[in-house]
Parts: structure tokens; C-alpha cells; sequence
């Protein structure tokens, strides 16, 4: 079984989140930020995962521990899940379309960490979420997985339907 149970507390968080990559797409978050839920929601569900999610965060401040370290346990649980990598293709890659939004990813499991993304954000927030918080999240991934993750967005306006396909590009 490819799974791994990670938790992290820290001042700001307290986090517990029990992954299954071979999955069904099945996905419980809870961190107090409906954004982010619904961003995470999409990657697992589109990525044929299992994950349930537990964070308690100092969301009345803003939702930036919440998220990054969010990132930062996802990273290790998918690092720890992956293990050996026996049968997974070491590269990767998607472009994906929804409605005017068209992204570019490229994963690499090669072990080095390494982040970068071309998500140029016309707008602070998507709701109340926080899209500078976006690069947070992406990179405290990428370099907890220790992967090389490569984000580019092509087309689009609509930033909801850009962020949903990110997620549904990343895995």
C-alpha cells in the first residue's frame, strides 16, 4: 500500500493529514479555509487519490501558516507514499483546459526539489482566499515531495477556473 500518515504542530498549525495516492478520489479536508479546501479537493479527486485533512490554523490572522503548511505536510505524505517509486514514471506531464483556462504542468520525481510557476494574478483574492498564498502552497509541495514541479499558465482569465486546473494538472 502506497500511503503515509504525516502531522506537523507548530505555533501557528496543527495538522494531521493520512494519504492513499492509490485511491478513489475520495477527499475530507477540514482547515478552515473553503478555497483551499476546494483546491486540495480537486487535486486528490482528479488524481485518483485518498487523503483525509485535519488543520487547525490561526485562520483569524490570515491564511497563510494554514496553507504553506499544509504544503509542507502533503509534500512529505506524497514523498513518504511514493517510497521507492517502484512502478511510477519518473516524469510527467498535463495541459490542461477549463472553460477559458489552459495550464501547463510538468512534474519531475527526481528527487531534487525544485519549484517554479508562471501564474501571473491580476486580482489579490478568489473569495477570501489568498492567491499569493498559491505560490506558498506549490512550492512548500515541491520542495517536501522533493519534486520538480513546473506550473505555467497559458491561457485564461478566470481565476477560479485557473486554479482548479492546476490542481487537476499537478497529479
Amino acid at each position: 500500500m502506497r500511503n503515509a500518515v504525516v502531522e506537523r504542530k507548530t505555533g501557528e498549525t496543527d495538522i494531521r493529514a493520512e494519504l492513499q495516492l492509490d485511491g478513489k478520489g475520495r477527499c475530507i479536508t477540514r482547515t478552515g479555509v473553503p478555497f483551499f479546501d476546494h483546491m486540495v479537493s480537486a487535486m486528490i479527486r482528479h488524481g485518483l487519490m485518498d487523503l483525509e485533512l485535519d488543520c487547525k490554523g490561526d485562520t483569524e490572522v490570515d491564511a497563510h501558516h494554514t496553507v504553506e503548511d499544509c504544503g509542507i505536510v502533503l509534500g512529505k505524505a506524497f514523498r513518504e507514499a511514493v517510497g521507492t517509486k517502484e512502478g511510477i514514471a519518473r516524469f510527467g506531464s498535463a495541459i490542461v483546459p477549463m472553460d477559458d483556462a489552459l495550464v501547463l504542468c510538468a512534474v519531475d520525481l527526481s528527487g531534487r526539489a525544485y519549484f517554479t510557476e508562471e501564474l501571473p494574478f491580476t486580482v489579490e483574492k478568489i473569495g477570501s482566499f489568498d492567491t499569493e498564498a498559491v505560490r506558498e502552497f506549490f512550492q512548500a509541495f515541491a520542495m517536501n515531495a522533493e519534486i520538480n514541479l513546473h506550473i505555467r499558465k497559458i491561457a485564461g482569465i478566470d481565476y477560479l477556473d485557473l486554479m482548479l486546473a492546476v490542481n487537476k494538472s499537478i497529479l
